[in-house]
């Protein structure tokens, strides 16, 4: 009797008796066409996730094209010389697995959890459409309805993701991260087929694509299937984009949205490294801590003192996220509590960053919050998707997934000192664009459906 995906997970949350696999369980080769095939074994359950990555994201589309790297990944469904339109789907869930894909700034990934024994269809359709994808002008003429509407729902319509928006087209200047991922409106307007053919052309290439397999698999037999599938895909070689940093700020930057909504919403953001980036090597993993300290739990220091003991905020968090391509943001959010406005809410937290540049973080708190991080992480390595996803990631942004197995150390080797000097050094208000969502009346938006009819991909970040 054929397992399906539902069966194999309960099998998967049952007791295990394999540890969480280390680095030594991690292969990888490079096939003759440059395409880069990574392979980590792990026995818990008897299931596996395929991934593919593209390196072409939101952060690689000049002006007028933004959008068009989340289209062709919903194009990516829509048909190949051998397949018709959403086939590639019904022959995963033929055969008892799930699939989808998913776009950000750096990247672009398709991922089928199966059963182990049949990763080997997995292989097949992912090496049809990397070459021989079909684009169908009455295809796209009905897709590209469906990812306007999808911005609409997502974006337009929701005040605090339309907020968002406008902060990093205010935040950065230059770099392209200032671009949603969706893309803008009039780009999507504007975009044909013909873009498409041309931007698959350009970076759906064997050497600009990194497979990545985690689960109850072996090696060998996964490489085989590689060299079996994609080896004898023909490409080139991909010209990486032009490098474009964004310029230092030397101001605080503000930007107001008015827009009907229940309750006003703030958003604070400074410029700060990425671990790919010329920044100290400590410096990101400071921050992942700092981060910490201040949300990291009901403990932590915007729960604790403002959401609690001050009562100033219905709700506040803060976040940092160092592995991408290129120098990001180190984010602070939250609502007002009732009656206090956003302008306290504000300057509360400016005080929280105050703070931590004026005074080291105790031993005691920072020993809490470095094991609540590294918790967080293990925890995560539980899941084989997790695993693969941060495979993925670190090698797509050029890291490399090796840097991904000395997180927990670089994580406890943090100091107090570190956590105040990055505070010091990034967290200044030179550096700080400030985003406020001020209410207006009006008719309020619809919660954000859980899926947009007709698509089926994620957004990543």
């Amino acid at each position: 009797m054929k397992r399906t995906l539902s069966a194999l997970l309960l099998l998967a949350g049952a007791p295990l008796h394999a540890a969480v696999p280390t680095p030594s369980a991690t292969q990888e080769q490079t096939l003759g066409n440059g395409m880069k095939v990574i392979v980590r074994e792990d026995h818990r359950a008897p299931v596996a996730v395929t991934q593919v990555w593209y390196k072409v994201g939101s952060s690689y589309e000049p002006g007028g094209l933004t959008g068009i790297s989340h289209v062709l990944e919903h194009m990516m469904f829509k048909g190949t010389a051998r397949l018709a339109p959403n086939e590639f789907s019904r022959i995963i869930a033929d055969n008892g697995g799930e699939e989808n894909a998913f776009t950000g700034s750096d990247y672009t990934a398709y991922f089928q959890t199966l059963a182990a024994d049949r990763i080997e269809v997995s292989f097949r359709l992912e090496a049809d459409r990397m070459r021989n994808l079909r684009l169908d002008p009455a295809e796209f003429a009905k897709e590209i309805e469906v990812v306007k509407e999808e911005r609409r729902l997502r974006t337009d319509d929701q005040p605090q993701s339309l907020l968002y928006e406008q902060f990093n087209a205010t935040a950065y200047l230059a770099h392209p991260y200032r671009n949603p991922v969706i893309g803008w409106a009039d780009d999507l307007a504007t975009l044909t087929v013909d873009d498409l053919k041309d931007w698959y052309r350009r970076w759906y290439q064997p050497s600009n694509a990194t497979l990545v397999v985690v689960g109850d698999v072996d090696p060998a037999r996964v490489f085989a299937l590689a060299r079996r599938y994609f080896g004898g895909l023909p490409g080139g070689q991909v010209a990486p984009p032009k490098r474009q940093m964004e310029p230092a700020q030397r101001g605080e930057r503000r930007v107001e949205l008015k827009a009907p909504a229940e309750v006003p919403y703030l958003v604070m953001g400074y410029h700060g490294p990425a671990a790919t980036a010329d920044a100290a090597d400590w410096e990101p993993y400071a921050l992942e801590v700092l981060a910490g300290v201040l949300d990291g739990g009901e403990s932590a220091r915007l729960a604790s003192q403002l959401r609690r003991g001050r009562e100033i905020a219905a709700g506040a968090g803060a976040g940092y996220r160092g592995f991408q391509r290129a120098p990001g943001m180190f984010l602070l959010e939250g609502t007002p509590a009732q009656g206090h406005t956003v302008e306290e809410l504000e300057q509360a937290l400016r005080g929280q960053i105050l703070t931590l540049a004026q005074t080291p973080v105790a031993a005691d708190e920072l020993d809490r919050v470095k094991a609540q991080v590294v918790a967080a992480e293990v925890y995560q390595r539980d899941s084989v998707f997790y695993q693969a996803m941060r495979i993925g990631l670190l090698e797509t942004i050029g890291i490399g997934w090796q840097v991904g197995e000395d997180y927990v150390r670089r994580i406890r080797a943090v100091t107090p000192e570190q956590v105040q000097q990055v505070a010091l050094r990034y967290l200044g208000e030179d550096k700080l664009t400030v985003g406020v969502l001020r209410p207006q009346p009006g008719v309020l938006p619809k919660r954000r459906p859980a899926g947009i009819p007709g698509g089926r991909h994620d957004i990543g970040n």
